[in-house]
C-alpha cells in the first residue's frame, strides 16, 4: 500500500468516525442528555470529514435544518476532494 492509498484511507476512517459522533449526538438528543456542542461537529465536519457529517445528517435526520450546518459539510468535502486531487495527482 503507497502513501497515497493510506491517506485516503486514512480520510475514510475519519469520515467513518464523523459519522458515529454525529449518530451519538442524535442518540444523546433523544435521550436528553449533555450533548456534543455545535463548534465541536462543526470543526469535526470542516476538518475533512464533511462526507460522513453530510451522510450522518442524512441517516440520523440530525442537524439539517441548520443552514450553517449544511455550508460546513459542503466545505468539508470541498476540501476532502481538494486534498485527494492533489495527492492523487
Amino acid at each position: 500500500m503507497n502513501l497515497d492509498e493510506k491517506i485516503t484511507l486514512v480520510f475514510l476512517i475519519w469520515n467513518v468516525m464523523v459519522f458515529l459522533i454525529y449518530g451519538i449526538d442524535k442518540y444523546k438528543a433523544r435521550r436528553r442528555v449533555w450533548r456534543i456542542p455545535e463548534k465541536t461537529l462543526l470543526i469535526l465536519a470542516f476538518i475533512f470529514g464533511g462526507f460522513g457529517a453530510w451522510l450522518a445528517g442524512i441517516t440520523f435526520h440530525h442537524k439539517t435544518r441548520k443552514w450553517y450546518f449544511k455550508i460546513v459539510w459542503f466545505l468539508g468535502m470541498v476540501t476532502t476532494l481538494v486534498a485527494l486531487y492533489f495527492i492523487w495527482m
